[in-house]
């Protein structure tokens, strides 16, 4: 029998790895299914999914020069079957959660994403507030990367 990419073909599992399972295909050939072509969600033990003797559905992805196989049982699946299920319990997720700014403590630039919201004032004194808030932030990047210049001003002469 020859076999040819695109096919898809029945077949039995004669041996499962860390990274994926040799499936024997008609004629005694065998190829091997990708621990990532198994099935369409993540897959973390392939034992889970599959076990030697089995007989599975697989698609021939590609044939090396080489001569080796690489099968998808994902692949072999019905359309349908090819999307990856819903979480089953439908819980939503838990919210992100903020992260802080990725900068050493104690260096200009160090602040914390505030989650909480001001609440009270008008909108004028929000963006009072923010303004200022940015000003000070500017400033203090501006004197930090200034201080990295070794004392030099913008225009290249010297402040002492």
């Amino acid at each position: 029998m020859q076999l040819e990419v695109g096919a898809i073909l029945e077949g039995k599992v004669t041996g499962i790895t860390k990274f994926g399972a040799f499936v024997e295909l008609p004629g005694g050939k065998t190829g091997m299914v990708h621990i990532s072509e198994i099935a369409p969600v993540f897959v973390k033990e392939i034992r889970d999914f599959v076990t030697e003797n089995q007989t599975v559905k697989v698609k021939v992805l590609g044939i090396s020069e080489e001569g080796k196989i690489s099968l998808s049982m994902k692949k072999a699946l019905d359309p349908a079957q090819q999307q990856p299920q819903r979480r089953e319990n439908n819980r939503p997720r838990a919210p992100r959660q903020p992260r802080p700014a990725a900068v050493s403590p104690g260096r200009p630039g160090n602040y914390e994403w505030q989650s909480r919201r001001i609440e009270g004032g008008s909108f004028e004194d929000m963006m009072s507030r923010f303004k200022q808030s940015s000003d000070e932030k500017m400033s203090d990047l501006k004197r930090a990367v200034e201080g990295k210049r070794g004392g030099f001003s913008r225009h290249g002469n010297s402040r002492g």
